[in-house]
């Protein structure tokens, strides 16, 4: 009973902070306040973004080698939510006897950068329209491959990451059995972690009831 009544006060006081985010102009509750952010972190830890650092990651965003062709990211880093980063944790260490590894492309992603990849990309198959906003921008989706751990290399999947073809879509059969087998592998490992495939997209996986971490417009600079 007593930690009922603790997880009771808990939601009341996350749900009193998230009264406070403020609306932006499509009427979306977006945490755009470090201060605030902050706050949200305080009466719940599990909010936090943590910075990644345990995977290989290939973070094309900080480049000029994405579909966008312009640098939306100050510097490369991944972060993810607590819960999204400690599911991944759990699935790398599964994953090192089998000789086998994890490299990230990407994490959480600020609202504005969700914003100017629709501009450029007004598909919602693969990109997040900004009147409902992203797992990405809520830090629980993470796009990812399986690597060879001796080798860094990745293992053979049926497009290069952000390719926007149905060639992505997870029900797309005109592939070899090796590249069928890797990507319903990848889907059975973050499933039984508790995350959730994007249909239209290999790579991208959100944890389950993403709703309950409020969209976020803070950038990079500010959370390191």
């Amino acid at each position: 009973m007593k930690n009922i009544f603790i997880l009771s006060l808990l939601f009341v006081s996350i749900q009193s902070y998230c009264q406070q985010i403020p609306l932006n102009k499509y009427g979306l509750p977006v945490v755009n306040s470090l201060a605030l952010y902050q706050e949200i972190v305080r009466a719940d830890p599990q909010q936090a973004l943590v910075r990644v650092t345990d995977f290989a990651m290939d973070v094309r965003y900080a480049t000029m080698d994405n579909f966008t062709k312009t640098v939306l990211y100050p510097f490369p880093a991944v972060f993810l939510r607590r819960p999204a980063y400690e599911a991944l944790l759990r699935l790398q260490e599964y994953l090192e006897p089998l000789g086998l590894g994890i490299k990230i492309y990407d994490g959480y992603r600020p609202y504005r950068v969700t914003e100017k990849m629709w501009e450029i990309v007004p598909d919602d198959r693969y990109a997040a329209d900004p009147k409902k906003g992203s797992g990405h921008n809520r830090g629980v989706a993470v796009d990812l491959t399986l690597i060879y751990l001796k080798t860094g290399r990745e293992m053979p999947m049926p497009t290069p990451y952000d390719d926007f073809t149905e060639k992505a879509h997870h029900e797309y059969q005109d592939l070899g059995d090796e590249v069928k087998e890797n990507r319903m592998l990848l889907r059975t490992l973050m499933e039984a972690h508790g995350f959730v495939a994007l249909e239209t997209e290999w790579w991208h996986y959100y944890l389950k009831d993403p709703q309950k971490y409020p969209l976020m417009d803070i950038g990079f600079e500010e959370l390191k």
